[in-house]
């Protein structure tokens, strides 16, 4: 069995049984650390302090900023970066800024060929291929995302709502929380069924999704300290098979 099989497999059951499963951190850290190397980690994180504001926020809200990057991801290939291309979600899957292509300012080159995030695409590979093994190649995209929170501004993390996104497979890893109240995750088998609530609270925590089967959302969150600065940053990974791309 190899280290990628062995970090993967019981996660794997867990998403054939239930379409999600939460991470805890140490958990998760120790798992990518046998798919490959995180030495770059200190820099990957430190690049959450220079992402740019979403602009298509149809709430008009400020509170969300993000990078972006494309991969295709195949078993013969390996991760191959693609050329700068948009976000796209019909309104079916994001009713609030579905429907137009998204343009974001790219995750900086030396983290898109970086260790760290060579390292969670190849976990991410391992585990969802598992699941679905006859795919041959996938549309992988990368989010950088930093949730703002100011006294009497909560920021959304979805503000969408409970939702799906369109893709296979959704994996969520925590990088940082500063200061903030609330952003716990839910999932629900439809908009009106839930299945389970966590809280990311630790880095490296994840939530795993099986975007066909569970909706997901995650609450506002809102400054502790109201005088302080108070953020909520994630790395949201997400696979769909190629050919669906």
């Amino acid at each position: 069995m190899s280290a990628i099989e062995h970090a993967t497999d019981d996660l794997e059951t867990t998403l054939r049984e239930q379409g999600f499963a939460f991470v805890e951190g140490a958990r998760m850290r120790a798992a990518l650390a046998e798919c490959g190397s995180l030495d770059d980690w200190n820099a990957f994180t430190d690049s959450w302090n220079d992402l740019y504001v979403d602009a298509y926020m149809a709430d008009r809200g400020r509170y969300r900023r993000r990078r972006h990057a494309v991969f295709s991801v195949d078993n013969d290939s390996g991760t191959v970066e693609q050329p700068r291309q948009p976000h796209y979600q019909s309104l079916d899957y994001n009713r609030l800024n579905g429907g137009i292509e998204r343009w974001y300012e790219p995750i900086e080159p030396a983290l898109r060929s970086g260790q760290s995030l060579a390292t969670i695409l190849r976990y991410a590979h391992g585990l969802f291929g598992a699941l679905a093994p006859e795919v041959p190649r996938w549309h992988v995209e990368v989010h950088q995302f930093r949730i703002e929170a100011r006294p009497g501004e909560p920021g959304q993390p979805t503000p969408e709502g409970m939702h799906r996104d369109g893709v296979d497979y959704v994996l969520v890893l925590l990088i940082d929380r500063h200061n903030i109240d609330s952003g716990t995750t839910t999932i629900h088998r439809d908009a009106d069924t839930p299945l389970g609530s966590f809280t990311l609270t630790h880095p490296f925590d994840a939530a795993l999704v099986d975007d066909h089967r569970v909706y997901h959302g995650v609450t506002a969150v809102e400054p502790h300290d109201a005088t302080q600065p108070a953020w909520r940053d994630v790395l949201v990974v997400t696979f769909r098979r190629a050919d669906a791309a």
